[in-house]
């Protein structure tokens, strides 16, 4: 079959450059959830690993972990780590706080992306339990921990550049999230300041 075998030379080119265009921006659409998926599967860039038990193996070895707590340009929370560091034996669970206040007079919604560095821990980095798994809804006033369950691999002491990692910084910022329409609707317009 002859794809372009009535088309003159011209006609062609452009056909053919037309094909690599359209060609393009299919990939360019494909591009962000392979990432997303590449990131998740390899650790690559902090991603962090998804687990719904502990690990069943502790090691004697220990990591220091770190807590690092940020909001985008607009959050209007308050948002700390209750603890800047913990040390844990690797494979041990870890259980943390991040607290989050909310000073307006308004509900505000929140979700929090998340990294670990250095990259190189971010697969042997292990949540079991997290507040940034789904959306935050803090009414006004409102002042809330948000706890994070972890452990870190054992695989990590085997990986031939994770081996030699002895601290990992968790670090989360809140974004400002559109409450569901459902929510704003039973959202209160004012509320007084409660502390």
């Amino acid at each position: 079959m002859k794809v372009f075998g009535n088309l003159t030379g011209p006609q062609k080119t452009a056909a053919q450059l037309a094909g690599v265009a359209a060609l393009m921006l299919s990939l360019s659409f494909a591009a962000v959830p392979f990432y997303d998926w590449f990131c998740r599967v390899t650790g690559y860039g902090g991603t962090t690993g998804v687990a719904e038990q502990a690990s069943d193996v502790i090691l004697d070895q220990t990591m220091t972990v770190r807590f690092d707590a940020s909001k985008e340009a607009g959050m209007p929370w308050d948002f700390v780590p209750q603890q800047r560091e913990m040390t844990i034996r690797i494979g041990e669970t870890g259980l943390a706080f991040y607290e989050a206040y909310n000073p307006t007079d308004r509900v505000v919604a929140g979700t929090a992306s998340y990294n670990v560095s250095p990259d190189q821990a971010g697969g042997y980095f292990t949540k079991i339990d997290c507040f940034c798994f789904e959306m935050q809804v803090l009414q006004p006033g409102e002042r809330v921990l948000m706890p994070v369950t972890f452990y870190v691999d054992p695989g990590i002491v085997t990986d031939r550049e994770g081996k030699f990692v002895k601290h990992i910084t968790l670090s989360y910022t809140f974004h400002v999230t559109d409450l569901p329409e459902e929510q704003a609707a039973l959202a209160p317009a004012t509320t007084a300041d409660v502390n």
